[in-house]
């Protein structure tokens, strides 16, 4: 395979297939994390048993905190490859490649310890009654033991992009997604292992997922590599990875932390609220997930363009993603709505459960066809490599505008206004990402306006 020419998408190709060659499979491969996600849901409501399902509703922003840190390399790996890549820097970029896999490896072992030694600490946080609580328990210990796989699959399906190996990039994802979706009913209903059943369905498809990324680099068909020995955190290798990736994973990170409070909040008024409340995010991430993968398949496109100082295509590239995003996510939400029933149904059987399912999705829906244009215009501040302006975007969307709003609206309309700050939040940190996008146009000059 000749590596350069995968480099085309970002430079021969017109503006409407670079973004949809690259966006479509970064989509893919979000949506089947969002299907992974509702197998586990699903199949265990199933069981007719809606305990389970909080304690999953309980479990999964806690897991989550993984692949949130494995945003911090993926994203933060891509925009300074991406941008390598553009400058014609690529020994550069096969450093930061490296450094991202290896960091992976040690923290992801550092934070399974971590969550072994301290599961109990973690349960009283989120809220565990006694009814969940040993439930809620396996699934952790056992999803826990996953870490640093979780991390490099998270990681590698966002840097293959920088390469433009979009294709690729889904398919490590696809594969251990689709196995999880496969095993759930086998070892959740066939095996009768329940929620243990779910959660050891999850640690298999992550392993297989991070094993596909690892395979490809090892088979030398990458511009990119994963060596240990040119591992480094000098040469601004590190700090130019943090400096974006952590502002972006703040986003994950507390959106993982914001569901951690929501759930405790809401467990105050019983395990059928929460169970409502956790399917009735699971219908948005409908549209969620699929414009999360939007705005990650064109951040390399965009980064390349500002290595490349190509300024007018920065532009075309935006302007068209702006466009298909909103029609994207408008259309979405729209399908959510319709079927907002028949969606809450399949996994909740309990009457008051479905009640506060249908009811929550229903608010959370109100602005979710936002969230393509969100999406785009905070890939484009990481692109161009504005890490003040993403850390202030990430911390305020799911941290320093929702958390407050939770408590400032549940104090007046209880367990309905603690799901009305996401909508509220929603609709304040797009008009935040803008502004200051609008603001790192005017400081970087050419070609960045909207």
């Amino acid at each position: 395979m000749d590596n350069n020419k995968s480099l085309e998408v970002f430079e021969k190709e017109t503006v409407s297939t670079a973004v949809l060659k690259n966006a479509l499979p970064a989509m893919a491969a979000m949506l089947m994390v969002l299907i992974y996600n509702l197998a586990d849901t699903f199949f265990i409501g199933q069981t007719h048993d809606d305990i389970q399902i909080a304690a999953v509703s309980l479990a999964t922003p806690v897991f989550l905190l993984f692949m949130a840190v494995g945003t911090i390399f993926g994203i933060g790996g891509t925009s300074v490859i991406s941008r390598a890549m553009g400058e014609g820097k690529k020994d550069y970029a096969k450093k930061v490649c490296s450094f991202c896999m290896w960091s992976c490896v040690g923290v992801g072992i550092i934070m399974s310890i971590l969550f072994f030694v301290c599961m109990d600490y973690i349960l009283i946080f989120v809220g565990a009654s006694k009814d969940t609580w040993e439930y809620a328990k396996i699934y952790l210990t056992i999803v826990s033991a996953s870490g640093p796989f979780v991390l490099i699959s998270n990681c590698y399906s966002n840097i293959l992009r920088a390469e433009g190996q979009s294709t690729k990039a889904m398919m490590g994802q696809l594969l251990g997604n689709l196995l999880n979706v496969i095993l759930d009913p086998i070892m959740i209903l066939g095996f009768q292992w329940n929620i243990a059943g779910a959660a050891i369905a999850t640690v298999i498809g992550n392993v297989v997922g991070a094993c596909y990324y690892i395979l490809y680099f090892l088979r030398g068909r990458s511009i990119l590599s994963i060596n240990l020995r040119i591992f480094t955190i000098r040469e601004k290798v590190a700090s130019g990875v943090l400096s974006i990736g952590i502002p972006a994973a703040l986003g994950s990170l507390m959106m993982s932390i914001s569901q951690i409070v929501m759930n405790s909040q809401m467990a105050r008024y019983g395990d059928m609220a929460l169970a409502g409340a956790g399917v009735a995010m699971k219908v948005t991430m409908m549209t969620g997930m699929v414009c999360i993968g939007l705005g990650q398949g064109i951040q390399p496109l965009l980064g390349y363009c500002v290595g490349a100082k190509k300024w007018n295509r920065h532009k075309k590239v935006l302007r068209f993603s702006l466009i298909f995003a909103f029609i994207l996510s408008t259309l979405l939400t729209g399908v959510c709505y319709l079927f907002t029933d028949e969606i809450v149904h399949a996994f909740l059987t309990d009457e008051n459960a479905f009640a506060y399912g249908v009811s929550f999705s229903r608010i959370l829906l109100s602005t979710s066809f936002l969230f393509g244009v969100f999406y785009v215009i905070t890939n484009a501040l990481q692109a161009c490599g504005a890490a003040k302006e993403s850390l202030i975007v990430n911390i305020s969307r799911q941290g320093l505008i929702y958390i407050p709003c939770m408590f400032i609206l549940a104090a007046f309309f209880q367990e309905t206004g603690l799901i009305w700050a996401q909508p509220v939040a929603d609709i304040l940190s797009l008009v935040l990402a803008v502004t200051l996008y609008i603001k790192k146009s005017k400081q970087m000059g050419k070609g960045l306006s909207l």
